[in-house]
């Protein structure tokens, strides 16, 4: 780096020597002045999403590093070149999480069935069948079809002899006096 272009980029610039020295301290003094700056406006670009925005400062000081021996060339046009560079980060990032699928929540694959679980469910099969001889013949029968069958409730109703309406109450009533008489096992 010449002298002039030293001086243009401020006193640590023109005290970091040559070589190496020269583009490290040019790069340490680009970050310290353009880094805070640079993250409002992407920032600003992406929302206010903080975290790809840091994400994004960092890649447009990479490509800085990588485009050092050109911006020392013409310091002028390095906050230009660093918020030019940094939109089109940004505008890059948006477009890759547009193309990519939308991300969903998948269940815990690292919870493995233990012995409580399994206990668990056997504790709860005991419960429902008490409170199942609790509730009335017709209720038993209705959720019986319904939901140890799995039968619908055009099919529920032909096996029982009666109408889908009357599926469709004894099944809501019958859920309940359930829950009831589950209440009344489990309190006792």
């Amino acid at each position: 780096m010449s002298a002039v272009h030293n001086e243009a980029l401020g006193p640590r610039a023109a005290d970091a020597g040559s070589g190496s020295g020269d583009a490290e301290a040019l790069m340490r003094q680009i970050f310290d002045e353009h880094q805070g700056p640079l993250l409002r406006f992407l920032t600003r670009l992406v929302l206010g999403q903080r975290e790809l925005a840091e994400d994004l400062v960092q890649e447009t000081f990479l490509r800085t590093w990588r485009n050092l021996d050109k911006l020392a060339a013409d310091p002028e046009r390095i906050a230009p070149w660093l918020y030019t560079v940094a939109r089109h980060v940004a505008i890059d990032a948006i477009r890759s999480r547009q193309a990519r699928p939308q991300e969903i929540n998948l269940p815990d694959l690292n919870r493995v069935s233990s012995a409580e679980d399994a206990m668990d469910r056997v504790v709860s099969a005991h419960t429902v069948q008490v409170a199942m001889k609790q509730i009335s013949p017709e209720h038993r029968q209705v959720l019986i079809e319904m939901y140890y069958k799995g039968a619908s409730i055009a099919e529920a109703a032909e096996r029982l002899g009666i109408p889908e309406g009357t599926v469709k109450s004894r099944t809501y009533y019958a859920v309940r006096a359930l829950h009831a008489a589950i209440g009344s096992t489990e309190s006792s």
